[in-house]
């Protein structure tokens, strides 16, 4: 029986089905918690059934973004794929921006 309360991003294990899954919005007007699977699958749950479900707290799994599909992974591409900004890149870093290579007026090169 659940006795961990649902806090979103928490992940779950249904031990009757050995479906892991991460509570993504909790609605304390509607009272439901609202979860999804690791293949995208969306479902709700009452307020009320929470405490008589099969679930125990769980490590989230390798790829936690799983059920974001596709998205995820391109994110995830960009993240790893060296995203460069084009306001600071390394050749032209804050510093650089701010003072230059010299000063008019200083007694650089002299």
């Amino acid at each position: 029986m659940a006795r961990i309360a649902p806090e979103i991003g928490s992940w779950f294990e249904n031990f009757d089905t050995g479906d892991l899954f991460e509570v993504v919005a909790v609605d304390y007007q509607g009272h439901s918690i609202e979860i999804q699977y690791l293949d995208g699958t969306v479902d709700e749950i009452e307020f009320d059934s929470w405490p008589q479900l099969p679930v125990i707290g769980a490590a989230p799994p390798e790829d936690a973004n799983a059920g974001y599909g596709r998205l995820a992974e391109e994110m995830q591409d960009a993240e790893d794929g060296g995203y460069r900004s084009p306001v600071l890149s390394p050749a032209q870093n804050a510093v650089d921006r701010l003072e230059g290579d010299s000063f008019s007026g200083t007694d650089e090169g002299y």
